[in-house]
């Protein structure tokens, strides 16, 4: 298999950064909506925000630099249940944006070419990016470095246009718009309602943790830089640039919300800036679509690695791309784009509710991380101060969405957010118990064919064969010299997160070091009080490095990510992302 080439800052930055920037298209309305005068200043406080979880994002990332973003975070932290919460709300927040986005790129050419079918064209952008994603993570960086350096150089050609043309004119409307009445009644609840609207703005910031390992060495932090001053400058400054050009009413109205910047390029330079900005909306909310793309198939190939979803996903093309999960993923935006009718605003309420919380998860995932993991090396720590105001404000801004009003004949974003987060639970709950399920079923059958016991001797033996297939996994733990009580603790992690039934307990004794004889008196307890798990001491004359572990992982034909260690401390020699994947679990 090809061994993919690492992604360069821009790339990355590319990928993720077409995410977050296209929301420049639409933000910027949506804030002035509910905020009105005061919508560049909630899009400030929501720089404001991301700028405190690029901290977060940072610690965790730093700390722990696997794909998965969230789930990884607390998978390292707490238990798989938990973890798989996490990744079924990422999950469902690419299906939404890859929808939505496809949708909207379509409708923004459809206005270019009125006579291009809206739902088939969509579906035609989402296999076009199913193919690129199947391509390669590097084939598919290139056409999102075109996407995303088209895209900021089209707005900064509008903002000249635009500053030109208020040079000549005055902000006499941005005083009138100003000095109007407060939208919501009151200033408060304008920016409150604003700051809830304007924090869709940073979806995509949460995706380059999803793809980090296909990043090179110290580009994951510079992504998150790069994503926080983008943000940081365009939107503020179209929210300006909109309430300096038009009067409120107009802004408000059905028409600018959906196409802003091109009634803004409109004004200031004509029909053939409209053109070009409208060219641009396409280009970057597919780039938006590739993100999610990407970034999902960094995340499920992760929660395959761990056995939470099939091993059929693992399979990849000599690429090195993840074939399976991207076609899986792309039948599941096919559906619900048709599901939906191509009213791809029903989306939205899992679109808000998945994102915002994923935001949440991770800065829970960061607190975790300090107490339960504190001793684990990283190269920067975010405060407590910005954990909890971060935090604080996404929980903020995911109240605001859920108590805003949604229009006539349009169902709440809870509502419609359950319907599609409650069947994807179930999924994931069934594939964390599906030995229990199994077993249950095997008890059924007993129970109503016993009858017919060729039938059911037949069927029993083959499900029996399933589980011990599941339990013949074996697992390794790391360790130096532990005492009984943080054996157990293993122990009991194994028994409540993996289905197992041997563990091989693993001590490298190089330089004449001896095993004390407390140490395997301590196993042969740990040994006793869990029948269940077969537990084997092994003692190697060996230093433990990378290359042991990927030896033994190669001898044993154990994979990596079943094998645990103890988080280590500062003065341990290793990165944790040099040991190729070992999960921590103490």
């Amino acid at each position: 298999m090809k061994k993919s080439k690492k992604l360069s800052t821009l790339a990355s930055t590319a990928i993720c950064g077409n995410d977050i920037s296209s929301s420049v298209l639409y933000v910027s309305a949506l804030a002035i909506a509910f905020a009105g005068q005061y919508a560049w200043i909630t899009l400030l406080i929501v720089s404001l925000v991301l700028f405190l979880f690029r901290k977060i994002y940072g610690e965790v990332v730093g700390a722990l630099p696997l794909n998965g973003g969230a789930y990884n975070a607390l998978l390292n932290t707490t238990s798989k249940s938990v973890a798989s919460f996490a990744a079924t709300l990422t999950l469902l927040s690419y299906m939404a944006t890859a929808v939505i986005s496809a949708n909207e790129a379509i409708h923004y050419l459809h206005h270019l070419i009125p006579a291009i079918p809206i739902i088939i064209s969509s579906i035609i952008l989402l296999i076009f990016f199913t193919l690129l994603t199947i391509g390669g993570v590097s084939e598919s960086a290139k056409v999102a470095i075109g996407i995303f350096l088209f895209h900021l150089t089209s707005f900064a050609i509008l903002s000249a246009f635009i500053t030109f043309y208020l040079f000549n004119n005055g902000i006499s409307i941005f005083i009138e718009n100003w000095h109007l009445p407060v939208t919501g009644g009151s200033i408060s609840n304008a920016i409150f309602l604003g700051f809830a609207a304007s924090m869709l703005g940073v979806s995509g910031f949460e995706s380059s943790a999803n793809f980090v390992e296909e990043q090179q060495r110290g580009v994951f932090p510079k992504t998150l830089k790069n994503m926080w001053i983008i943000v940081s400058i365009i939107n503020p400054l179209a929210a300006l640039f909109a309430l300096s050009l038009f009067a409120m009413p107009l802004l408000q109205s059905e028409a600018y919300q959906n196409t802003l910047l091109i009634e803004m390029a409109s004004h200031v330079g004509g029909n053939w800036l409209a053109i070009i900005i409208a060219i641009d909306a396409f280009l970057v909310l597919s780039g938006a679509v590739l993100t999610s793309f990407v970034g999902v198939s960094g995340l499920l190939e992760r929660m395959a690695l761990d056995r939470i979803l099939p091993q059929f996903f693992l399979k990849k093309n000599k690429k090195g791309s993840s074939y399976r999960i991207t076609i899986v993923f792309l039948l599941l935006t096919i559906s619900v784009l048709l599901i939906t009718k191509g009213n791809v605003k029903l989306l939205a309420g899992v679109y808000t509710i998945s994102f915002l919380s994923v935001m949440a998860l991770f800065g829970i995932g960061n607190i975790l991380l300090k107490v339960k993991r504190h001793r684990l090396p990283r190269p920067e720590k975010a405060s407590w101060f910005a954990i909890i105001t971060a935090i604080t404000a996404v929980i903020i801004a995911l109240i605001g969405n859920l108590i805003m009003q949604p229009k006539v004949g349009v169902p709440s974003n809870l509502s419609v957010f359950l319907e599609y987060f409650i069947p994807a639970i179930i999924l994931i709950i069934i594939m964390l118990n599906r030995t229990i399920l199994l077993k249950f079923l095997l008890k059924l059958i007993h129970s109503v064919f016993d009858p017919f016991r060729r039938f059911v001797l037949n069927t029993d033996k083959k499900i029996i064969s399933i589980i011990d297939d599941i339990n013949s996994q074996e697992f390794v733990y790391f360790t130096k010299n532990d005492d009984v009580e943080t054996l157990n603790k293993v122990m009991l992690y194994i028994k409540n997160n993996e289905h197992t039934k041997k563990i091989k307990i693993v001590t490298a004794t190089k330089h004449g070091f001896e095993v004390p004889a407390q140490f395997k008196n301590d196993i042969d307890v740990v040994d006793r009080e869990y029948p269940e798990i077969k537990i084997e001491l092994i003692e190697l004359n060996e230093d433990f490095t990378p290359e042991l572990i990927h030896k033994l992982s190669k001898d044993w034909d154990i994979p990596i990510n079943f094998m645990f260690i103890g988080s280590p401390g500062n003065s341990f020699p290793y990165k944790i992302e040099e040991l190729g994947g070992v999960r921590l679990i103490i």
